[in-house]
């Protein structure tokens, strides 16, 4: 009979609870007399306790001492944001899985985890249905002047300039929205776009022809995207390559009296352009959820830039989203005790070599010491 001591470690969004009821789903479905399982917990305590940079890796929570100490014999983790750093795996010996509930597995030093023959598998697509939700909802925020109007309202004022036609905002049905990142998300949206009535023109040079439907318009120039749209709304990965892919010459090409929505990643907007663009009044609003510092620092041009909608990052964040995430780990957690290959593996390259120390009740990876 096959044995497994599985770690999960939640927090206050992936809680532990939902990654152990999760993991019972599994064992029970996969048939729990064919394995015994024993499953110990870690509380993180995020997003209480900030994320940040741990050791090497970004975005985690909690510490490598934790972690070592948690690990002790475990043979497969699950998590949304526990750090996996070179120093953690050196000094986890048994493990041989982790999967991360996020889109990618940026808490996992993915080189050590390599190195040290742990498959290490991720979430894809657990928040893309938030995330297009969210952008619908900034979208109409920013052009109907729900925020600005509710603002206003706010400080006991009644904003009646809202119905002079220079003031009014513009409907999505017949207006122009290009989408900038075509993936999962950028598709979902494009869906709910088309259900409003919006003409819909997407840019991703990555993206294979298929993807594109009756949704949305392939666009092979980004520039030409930016000048015939009236709503642009970022999706794309953030890469060295793309920072600033929106700067102050990308904003002059987008008409007067148009939106900008980025849900995607800070690092794709150059801020300090768009709050230029906001403050002369080239554009007529932005909406924003994702910043190149998390938290903003006090003193940011964003608080007092007008026209400006912001959330705190959490496009991604619903309950569906951490119940997905949780049942999604758990059945890599399932396939991993039965012997079958992940759905979604961030090291592929571990794989061929993992034939014995991916089963639980070996001990390959002491050779490796």
């Amino acid at each position: 009979m096959t044995r497994a001591r599985i770690l999960a470690a939640g927090d206050e969004f992936v809680r532990t609870d939902l990654l152990t009821r999760a993991l019972d789903a599994e064992l029970d479905r996969a048939g729990r007399s064919r394995h015994r399982v024993s499953v110990r917990t870690l509380d993180l305590g995020w997003p209480t306790k900030p994320w940040g940079k741990v050791g090497e890796v970004v975005e985690a929570a909690g510490n490598e001492d934790t972690m070592i100490a948690a690990l002790d014999g475990v043979d497969a983790a699950v998590t949304h944001l526990a750090p996996f750093t070179r120093r953690v795996f050196e000094h986890a010996p048994d493990l041989r899985l982790v999967v991360v509930s996020r889109g990618g597995p940026v808490n996992v030093n993915l080189t050590a985890a390599t190195r040290a023959g742990v498959v290490v598998c991720y979430a894809p697509g657990r928040n893309a249905n938030a995330a297009a939700e969210f952008t619908l909802g900034l979208m109409l925020a920013t052009c109907r002047n729900i925020a600005a109007g509710h603002a206003e309202l706010g400080s006991r004022t009644w904003p009646g300039h809202y119905f002079r036609y220079e003031s009014a905002g513009f409907e999505l049905r017949d207006a122009t929205v290009g989408l900038v990142g075509y993936g999962a998300i950028g598709q979902l949206v494009a869906r709910l776009l088309a259900a409003f009535g919006a003409r819909v023109l997407a840019y991703d040079p990555m993206a294979p022809a298929e993807a594109f439907g009756a949704e949305a318009e392939r666009v092979e120039d980004l520039d030409d995207l930016l000048a015939a749209s009236q709503v642009v709304s970022l999706h794309a990965r953030q890469t060295e390559e793309n920072r600033h892919l929106i700067g102050a010459a990308e904003l002059a090409r987008m008409p007067a009296g148009s939106v900008l929505v980025n849900t995607a990643r800070g690092g794709l907007v150059d801020y300090d352009a768009l709050c230029d663009a906001l403050d002369r009044g080239h554009l007529a609003a932005a909406g924003i959820d994702v910043f190149p510092a998390e938290p903003l620092p006090a003193d940011s041009r964003l608080f007092t830039t007008p026209r400006l909608v912001m959330a705190p990052h959490i496009a991604g964040c619903s309950r569906e989203v951490a119940e997905r995430a949780a049942a999604i780990c758990a059945g890599e957690v399932r396939r991993w005790l039965d012997g079958q290959p992940p759905a979604h593996c961030a090291n592929p390259e571990v794989l061929s070599g993992s034939a014995t120390s991916g089963t639980p009740g070996t001990s390959a990876r002491s050779t490796r010491r």
